[in-house]
């Protein structure tokens, strides 16, 4: 993240209560992991989108944690009188080439997956973009997902490898 776009605990506390409504439905509900592809897809996006430095992806998710922090700070500060507590933030890991063609996939299934759904899925998506984003920032979480880009590097990889066979 840049200099000019902070990570708040007020926007990673909106973050969270978009988590929560996005989750609590599933679990009071039948608990069916199918339901929670239209979120878990968003997250997914949302979380390798934090990674995507120099790109659109990255300058979005960088974007919507500065936009969430900035409204969490307005809407904290507004109701009790306090100002901004600002976090730290952090990347997971990096791309090679090869990862960046795995996002870049990953975004278009997710579009598609967007385009295809309903109403309520919809809002799942783009729920799940925006946790992803603001919450693969904080450090303690970007530590723990530090597997997403390099298994990202490791299947485009792999896929290089597969078309490269055969070659002299």
């Amino acid at each position: 993240m840049n200099a000019a776009t902070g990570l708040s605990l007020a926007g990673v506390a909106a973050a969270l209560a978009i988590m929560w409504a996005n989750f609590r439905p599933w679990w009071k509900g039948g608990r069916d992991p199918k339901a929670l592809i239209p979120y878990g897809s968003g997250w997914l996006l949302g979380s390798l989108a934090t990674v995507c430095a120099g790109g659109a992806l990255g300058w979005g998710a960088a974007g919507i944690a500065g936009l969430l922090s900035k409204g969490g700070d307005t809407a904290v500060g507004s109701l009790v009188g306090t100002g901004a507590a600002a976090l730290a933030s952090r990347r997971m890991g990096a791309l090679t080439p090869e990862g960046g063609i795995v996002v870049a996939l990953v975004f278009f299934v997710v579009g598609i997956l967007f385009k295809v759904s309903g109403k309520q899925d919809k809002r799942r998506i783009v729920g799940g973009i925006v946790t992803g984003a603001v919450l693969g920032f904080l450090p303690g979480v970007a530590a723990q997902l530090g597997f997403l880009p390099d298994a990202a590097n490791y299947v485009g990889a792999w896929g290089a490898a597969l078309g490269n066979k055969g070659s002299a």
